[in-house]
């Protein structure tokens, strides 16, 4: 399964993305990690298409701010470079890619090991995209944006805000479905369970409108609890609203009951 998102005429982005898509090595590095995180853990997916919905997600966001008139920190910080909005395209694409692939080492710190991993992965896929010089700065930007995904690691770029909440927004039912049907029945899994839809829209004054649509009352833990202490400290706090409702009709039921002992 390819990964795909919406260019926009972006032709770096492009060339990026049909290099991802062709490397051998990242693509099974994204199968190994859900073969840790979900087949020997019983975690949720963490593999390809938990990466491509995340690298959709985070170019939604960013476009989104964009549109507001924010300045990415690869444009602000680097102007005698002329980076422009189409490189922030490709860093938070390049990170939302990699973040996870440290799973294949282990999910404790799995942020950490994904710094090494994505470094060697990023020279690969970068090559003749962008001059020596530009190449290791957009590295070290998706390096940096990659360790802010972890709620307690420091955000200092707007992408590495963006990738942090775009992560934590990919929280449909879906993903869950695999850990609750094999039997692991928490908070976690049943918080996802209640999530119906994820909506991102555009205001004027709130360019990331953030809509949970609610199954089950039960999905506040997931928004409350994960999804805000995402959001706290990414740095984007001002642009976003977050809405969550239980959506037309009956709130429906997750399970009957669990043992606890």
């Amino acid at each position: 399964m390819e990964i795909n998102v919406p260019l926009n005429n972006n032709k770096k982005l492009e060339k990026v993305l049909k290099r991802a898509n062709k490397n051998v090595e990242l693509q099974t590095y994204l199968k190994c990690s859900n073969i840790l995180a979900v087949d020997r853990l019983g975690y949720n997916d963490h593999g390809r298409v938990h990466v491509a919905i995340v690298a959709n997600i985070s170019l939604k966001i960013l476009r989104n701010l964009l549109k507001a008139g924010v300045v990415p920190s690869i444009v602000k910080d680097y102007k005698e470079k002329n980076f422009t909005n189409h490189d922030a395209e490709v860093i938070v694409f390049l990170a939302s890619l990699l973040h996870d692939v440290g799973h294949i080492v282990a999910r404790q710190r799995h942020h950490e090991f994904s710094i090494p991993l994505a470094r060697d992965l990023l020279k690969d896929i970068l090559k003749k995209i962008y001059p020596d010089e530009e190449k290791y700065i957009i590295l070290s930007d998706v390096l940096n944006a990659i360790m802010a995904h972890d709620k307690n690691s420091e955000v200092s770029t707007v992408e590495g805000g963006i990738l942090r909440v775009a992560d934590a927004l990919d929280m449909k039912e879906g993903r869950a479905r695999v850990p609750f049907n094999s039997g692991k029945i928490d908070i976690h899994s049943v918080s996802a369970m209640a999530i119906d839809d994820v909506k991102i829209n555009y205001r004027d004054k709130k360019p990331i409108v953030i809509e949970i649509i609610m199954k089950n009352s039960a999905a506040i833990f997931q928004i409350d609890y994960l999804l805000k202490n995402k959001i706290n400290d990414s740095g984007l706090e001002e642009y976003i609203e977050l809405i969550a409702r239980i959506k037309e009709g009956k709130e429906e039921k997750i399970l009957d009951e669990v043992k606890l002992f």
